[in-house]
């Protein structure tokens, strides 16, 4: 089986020459660098629109990634400021990954306005920091971008939102809705690295050992399958 990783965060020590910035997190779990909120600048950079055009052409570029999370981000999503971002990104054939929690209505809204955007959800739309049934109050929201054949969920930070120890018996409920919802193929585990709880191998064998319900060719494209599908992804290549 081959096993892909759908989100990790991997940075280079804070030197000199590359120094972390060090503006205040977006939340207290994503640690001393928040890398997501420099990410997002690019959106209010005048030459940011010339930059998507080569973007895949970039050695080791899939996608992109952003984060509506929290404000002033959030508020781009209806001020305007991004709305040049989605037909860029569906032009130019440019997956986005999204961290959208409050935000889910709106994800569906662009999915319908633009069919072409591969859309990936981070987090099976969970509220990241939360635990239990408070992590996953909107998942209500997330199960019905299902519809949206351009839509894609990661199951990543799935035990971070558990109230038990392993297995984590308390997610797998919101792991199957998920799954019947979206399908193997539009389902990508990951682990959200460096913000597990727990050791890595227990975030593999969640999916792997510990869902009876989950195997054969569908296992496959969780873990790795179906990722690198919608990535457009060989790897190896």
């Amino acid at each position: 089986m081959r096993i892909v990783d759908s989100q990790v965060h991997i940075w280079a020590a804070d030197t000199q020459d590359r120094p972390w910035p060090h503006d205040p997190p977006i939340a207290p779990h994503d640690g001393p660098l928040s890398a997501a909120q420099l990410r997002n600048r690019m959106i209010e950079q005048p030459d940011a629109p010339e930059r998507l055009r080569t973007w895949l052409q970039q050695q080791g570029m899939l996608g992109l990634r952003m984060n509506f999370r929290a404000e002033p981000q959030r508020s781009w999503l209806h001020d305007g400021t991004a709305d040049w971002l989605f037909p860029a990104l569906e032009r130019h054939g440019i997956p986005l990954m999204v961290f959208a929690a409050n935000a889910l209505k709106v994800m569906g809204r662009i999915a319908e306005r633009h069919p072409g955007l591969r859309l990936i959800i981070d987090h099976m739309g969970m509220l990241v920091g939360d635990k239990g049934a408070s992590a996953f109050a909107e998942e209500g929201e997330l199960l019905a971008l299902a519809r949206h054949p351009n839509v894609a969920v990661k199951a990543t930070a799935v035990p971070c939102a558990a109230v038990d120890a392993y297995p984590f018996r308390s997610t797998h409920v919101h792991i199957r809705r998920v799954f019947d919802a979206f399908g193997p193929e539009r389902m990508f585990w990951g682990t959200d690295l460096t913000q597990l709880p727990c050791p890595y191998r227990q975030a593999v064998t969640l999916f792997t050992e510990e869902l009876p319900w989950l195997g054969g060719s569908d296992l496959d494209q969780v873990m790795g399958v179906a990722v690198c599908r919608w990535l457009g992804w060989q790897p190896g290549r």
